[in-house]
């Protein structure tokens, strides 16, 4: 005879897998629109080269909400890195942007440590 609690996953969730997806989808959504508000105040500060740090900011916003969508991909998690790091360059930009990028990189770090523990994979 079976013991009924083997079937349960180690984390007690009925799908911890898609838990953690939305977990990282979530943060990434907030982070791709802290980064259209940041838009703004990057045209009324002080901004080296403003139009190619709108553009950069865009396509960052871009690649976050791309990546919310793939993250049952193994090697999404690897590119949400990618693009904390490219956050951090962006503040060649402007300042504030290294700060987001220096948050959001530590929210991700969290994120990935939440994987770790729930599914046990890097």
């Amino acid at each position: 005879m079976t013991d009924p609690d083997d079937t349960q996953p180690p984390s007690g969730l009925r799908n911890p897998a898609a838990a953690v997806r939305g977990v990282g989808a979530g943060a990434l959504v907030v982070e791709a629109l802290i980064l259209l508000l940041a838009i703004v105040p990057l045209t009324k500060l002080d901004t080296r080269a403003t139009g190619w740090a709108i553009g950069a900011v865009l396509a960052l916003c871009v690649m976050c909400i791309a990546l919310a969508g793939l993250l049952r991909h193994r090697w999404a998690w690897y590119a949400g890195v990618v693009v904390q790091l490219l956050v951090c360059l962006c503040g060649f930009f402007h300042l504030m942007l290294l700060v987001f990028g220096i948050i959001f990189g530590a929210v991700w770090a969290y994120v990935l440590s939440v994987r770790h523990s729930v599914l046990g994979e890097l």
